[in-house]
Parts: C-alpha cells; sequence; structure tokens
C-alpha cells in the first residue's frame, strides 16, 4: 500500500492519503484511493479506478465519491510523447470527463504538459520539473517533485505540498 501526506495551501488541512493496485493483466490494474481529513477526522475521498496501459496510451475509468459531489463517473486518457532518446524530456497530453450518477452534469478537461527529468541531481536524488497548462480553467501550473517530495502550484496561487511515506 502506498501512502502519503498532503498539505493543502488553501484549506490548510492535512490529508492522509492511501492507495492499493490489483493486477488485473499485464497491462491492467484496479485500484483503490483513500483519503483522511485530519481536519474534521472524516474520509474526504474515495475511489475505485480501472486502468489500462498499452504502448500508445494510458486509459481509465473511475467511480469516485466525495463530501461535496458524492458520486461521480469519470473518464480519463493520457500519451507521453518523448522529445529525447533518452525520455528524459517528455511531452504528455491528457484529457478526462466526469458526470454526476444521473449524467446530468458533465464536465471536461484537458492539459499539455512540459515534463524534465534529471537523474542522480545528487547521489541518490532524482528531480523532475513539470510545467503545464490545463485549458478548461485555463490555468498555467508547474509541480517540482524530488524523490519522496512533490510541491505543486498555479497562476492562480493555489498550491500544495505532498511527502510520500
Amino acid at each position: 500500500m502506498e501512502t502519503s501526506l498532503r498539505y493543502d495551501g488553501q484549506t490548510k488541512s492535512l490529508r492522509i492519503h492511501a492507495k492499493e493496485s490489483f493486477s488485473l493483466s499485464p497491462d491492467a490494474f484496479f485500484q483503490v484511493h483513500g483519503e483522511l481529513d485530519t481536519y474534521y477526522f472524516d474520509r474526504s475521498c474515495c475511489k475505485a479506478i480501472i486502468r489500462h496501459m498499452s504502448p500508445w496510451m494510458s486509459l481509465g475509468v473511475e467511480l469516485q465519491y466525495n463530501k461535496r459531489d458524492k458520486f461521480r463517473y469519470r473518464l480519463h486518457g493520457k500519451k507521453e510523447f518523448p522529445l529525447t532518446d533518452d525520455g528524459l524530456i517528455r511531452l504528455k497530453v491528457k484529457a478526462a470527463g466526469d458526470s454526476d450518477t444521473d449524467f446530468g452534469e458533465k464536465n471536461g478537461k484537458a492539459a499539455a504538459e512540459l515534463i524534465l527529468t534529471k537523474l542522480n541531481f545528487r547521489v541518490d536524488q532524482d528531480i523532475r520539473l513539470k510545467v503545464g497548462y490545463e485549458m478548461s480553467e485555463q490555468v498555467s501550473y508547474a509541480q517540482i517533485r524530488e524523490d519522496n517530495w512533490t510541491f505543486n502550484l498555479d497562476n492562480k496561487g493555489r498550491w500544495n505540498l505532498r511527502f510520500d511515506l
């Protein structure tokens, strides 16, 4: 099981996130995610995902529950294009669509990301820098990841910090 601590800069809340993956086939797996908000001592999100990985694309089908929207369905896909022979610089495009349980409210998202990875930045330390643009919200964002630490921020002033345990 993978667990992480996540701190959100807007809500000032610390969440404990856990996920577990179960293999369905060599190129498909089932994932369950859960999150506990330490401020309210209540679950903030639960989801189940079936993901299919292929050489040309990654696809997922998701059922999510959160306190605000209750149940939602989600379809998502992403594709990476290596820009260098070693794959350390990549372009990723991704899209997702979600809906409530009666398919009344529907939302779509699409984003493009440029990812730069520096292996062994220092001894046994890898760094990844990601910059992207999300089209539906028209927001640019960045991510800096160093082994277990991840810092995300966007041009609307939102930020969060994650530590993988």
